[in-house]
């Protein structure tokens, strides 16, 4: 870790506002982004960014300073925005399917011979179910194991793959619908 963030944490801990407000200015653009890909809008991902920033401000002085900074911070973030949606969620009952799995979201794209732009493809990520998203997230983005899932969700893990699957059906179609119009 650099020295400049190591003192820009530690102003923060002191509760430091012009630290603090570096270290958001710092952090801003990659944990947006996390919020993004988990909430249906941007008025989700707003209060999650906000309630997680209150959250990482709170807990600062439990960073150990072993491992990423950065990393540290993006798991108070997914874990906040997975705790806002397990709020919202409703119990659902799915049925178990085998899926062919993917790592990332670039050998979905390609596999899929995918002509989209990050923004189009965040928006329609966005319009999942939330269950989906949180499964699509967390495998995807995170490189979560189904295993590691179905634990953090509490659920089987046939269940998450089945939402897994389910979920890139649902970005297939709409994907292909807008290239049908990109098309016609």
């Amino acid at each position: 870790m650099d020295k400049e963030l190591r003192i820009l944490i530690q102003k923060c801990v002191k509760q430091d506002r012009e630290g603090q407000r570096e270290l958001y200015t710092l952090l801003s653009p990659v944990l947006y982004g996390i919020c993004l890909k988990y909430m249906k809008n941007k008025t989700e991902a707003d209060d999650v960014f906000q309630d997680a920033f209150i959250i990482l401000f709170q807990k600062i002085d439990q960073y150990n300073y072993k491992g990423s900074f950065e990393g540290w911070a993006k798991r108070i973030f997914v874990n906040e925005a997975l705790e806002i949606l397990r709020k919202k969620q409703r119990r659902l009952h799915v049925a178990m399917e085998d899926a062919e799995l993917y790592n990332n979201i670039e050998d979905y794209a390609s596999e899929n011979s995918i002509e989209i732009s990050q923004d189009e493809l965040l928006e329609h990520i966005q319009q999942l179910p939330d269950n989906y998203r949180m499964v699509f997230n967390l495998y995807v983005f995170e490189g979560f194991s189904h295993k590691a899932i179905a634990s953090k969700l509490k659920m089987a893990v046939g269940s998450s793959k089945s939402l897994l699957s389910r979920a890139k059906s649902v970005l297939r179609l709409k994907i292909d619908e807008e290239l049908n119009k990109k098309v016609s």
